[in-house]
């Protein structure tokens, strides 16, 4: 492994273990050595440079540990990309998500590409951990070896797949079998991806949806999680048409549900965790969800962009974090740019909740760094730390977005974002540079998920419920003269 010295770094947040947060240090060398950082220290002009294989100058650098994504789609978002922008269903108060599922399914050539590309774009981004929850296709590892990434595998299963048969109308077609035998091919998944002899891959243990897997399978999930020590996550509270389907079902909330089954232990990550029983779309009569996630020591997998975009959006992210929740960040959906995410996360908590201490600059890094990293159970990742991994990202301060530098990461997270993160590593390997990835090969990506979005579109009337095509479904935003 190479050798590298960040020498006189002009800025650093690396971890503070004593306070136990991320803190800023000035004019640091960082050494990283066989795949961790073996120090950092002070930088002495007087002292010669060590013997590296590499000296990066850092007198015009901010150093950030790699960012920690704890929920992607990349086989499939990339795909709707000019298609879900602007697309819901007012009757399921405008969410789109029912619609898309039943009508529009990507082919494996579209899904590996997708898969490049967004790997390319968290990279891009300084990601270097990041949860991959797919529907499995050939060659799905492959790309994750490939990319140099951290990635947790997350094989999704279903027992039921969502349809619709109005606007008004969403159905559950439940099939024996399908569930058990999805959740077999993902424990071989899992393990294969634990066996790569790159050492950066794992698994992590996802059943579908809380409202698509049968009670059986779901304890067996969180069983296999609890004796392999995977993570595991689901789907939940994620739409206000899941919630009301839920209560129907069970008389209860879908977080009291899953509480009541064993579903939320200190490993569970919830996947949006938004329409909780306080939330005002769901008009619930109690306020027990929020306190059930504390008490459970559960995380939540925070990706504000799908719900902004048809207006809902959780409603005080400070206020889950006081509540004792733990905070994660993830993507799901085209653009996979964490760091986008956390601005958008941070003013869309201070819009909900009029106050600025709902969302926070400092409070939400940590969220994308150490606390998907504690979500994970990877203690050495998402911190700048001597013996942590040499997971970290250079970001240039002559970047006119980043300057003046008064605040650096201030300037990344609310101005510049992924356009001024020049390198990033993992394990000490330098697997982005200048926003291109260094290993992964996406010179032909882009032309074949175009070909296969076309198919995707032109192949939906088979699907929808109304026999509508793709351009029917989303229409452009402008017509034609």
């Amino acid at each position: 492994m190479p050798k590298t010295m960040i020498r006189n770094a002009a800025w650093a947040v690396v971890w503070d273990a004593a306070a136990g947060h991320h803190a800023y240090a000035r004019g640091v060398d960082i050494l990283l050595a066989e795949g961790c950082i073996a120090s950092i220290a002070p930088h002495d002009p007087a002292s010669p440079p060590p013997a590296v294989d590499e000296v990066i100058a850092g007198d015009r650098l901010l150093v950030i540990p790699g960012l920690v994504n704890v929920h992607t789609h990349p086989t499939t978002e990339p795909a709707l990309r000019g298609v879900r922008e602007d697309h819901g269903v007012p009757e399921q108060q405008m969410s789109g998500l029912f619609e898309r599922a039943q009508s529009l399914r990507l082919d494996e050539a579209g899904r590996q590409a997708a898969q490049r590309l967004a790997y390319a774009e968290l990279l891009a981004g300084g990601v270097t951990s990041v949860v991959d929850l797919s529907e499995p296709y050939a060659g799905w590892i492959d790309v994750m070896r490939e990319s140099g990434l951290r990635v947790w595998a997350g094989p999704g299963f279903a027992s039921a797949r969502w349809g619709m048969t109005a606007p008004q109308t969403v159905t559950w077609t439940w099939t024996e079998g399908v569930g058990r035998a999805g959740f077999q091919r993902a424990q071989a998944l899992m393990a294969e991806a634990e066996a790569d002899p790159s050492g950066r891959l794992s698994g992590i243990v996802f059943p579908a949806q809380i409202d698509t897997v049968e009670e059986a399978l779901f304890r067996d999930a969180i069983g296999l999680a609890e004796q392999s020590g995977r993570a595991f996550t689901t789907h939940i509270a994620q739409a206000v048409v899941e919630v009301r389907e839920m209560i129907a079902r069970h008389g209860k909330t879908p977080i009291q549900w899953a509480a009541e089954i064993g579903l939320l232990t200190p490993r569970s990550i919830l996947g949006h965790a938004i329409f909780l029983d306080e939330h005002p779309s769901i008009g619930w009569h109690g306020q027990r969800d929020l306190a059930l996630m504390a008490e459970h020591g559960v995380a939540v997998a925070h990706c504000p962009s799908p719900f902004a975009r048809y207006g809902e959006h959780l409603k005080n992210f400070g206020h889950y974090a006081r509540r004792g929740v733990r905070m994660a960040m993830g993507t799901d959906c085209a653009p996979h740019n964490l760091i986008e995410e956390m601005r958008l996360a941070i003013v869309l908590a201070r819009n909900a909740a009029r106050d600025l201490a709902a969302g926070e600059t400092g409070m939400v890094f940590t969220a994308a760094t150490v606390g998907g990293a504690a979500a994970l159970g990877r203690p050495d990742l998402g911190r700048l730390a001597a013996g942590a991994a040499a997971d970290l990202a250079l970001v240039d301060l002559d970047h006119p977005l980043m300057s003046p530098a008064r605040d650096p990461l201030r300037a990344l997270v609310f101005h510049a974002a992924d356009r001024a993160v020049r390198r990033v590593f993992v394990a000490g390997e330098t697997v982005a540079q200048d926003g291109r990835p260094t290993r992964l090969d996406v010179s032909n990506a882009a032309g074949i998920l175009a070909e296969s979005q076309a198919r995707m579109l032109r192949d939906a009337a088979g699907r929808d419920y109304m026999g509508r095509h793709g351009d029917a479904i989303a229409p452009l935003s402008l017509g034609f003269v």
